[in-house]
């Protein structure tokens, strides 16, 4: 004769009360993670409006300030743009070696004044 398994009646065992509690206790974890980042996220995204709101307010209320950058006046050096080409002309006649040294030393310094 064939022998049947024997099943029990009635209630679970130790074994599958603990796994089935293990299972709500897992889903019922990731469900309130869920919950409490979406709402984190609903109040993260109000403060962002309310924030984004003000700062627009504040913008239409303030006038727009306007930038004024100043420059210095050049300096005056007592040096025209006339002294300064007949200065590049005789470093140009030096480099050719036409003027020597004290040539060009005697000419810039009556350019110069000095």
């Amino acid at each position: 004769m064939l022998m049947r398994p024997v099943r029990r009646a009635g209630r679970p065992g130790l074994v599958g009360v603990a796994a089935r509690t293990a299972v709500v206790a897992g889903t019922a974890t990731v469900v309130a993670g869920g919950v409490s980042r979406h709402q984190a996220g609903k109040q993260q995204q109000a403060a962002d409006a309310a924030a984004y709101e003000q700062q627009q307010q504040m913008a239409a209320a303030a006038p727009p300030q306007q930038v004024v950058y100043q420059t210095a006046p050049p300096a005056d050096t007592g040096v025209s743009d006339d002294t300064v080409a007949q200065l590049e002309r005789l470093g140009k006649l030096k480099q050719e070696g036409i003027l020597t040294d004290e040539e060009f030393a005697a000419q810039k310094a009556k350019l110069l004044g000095g």
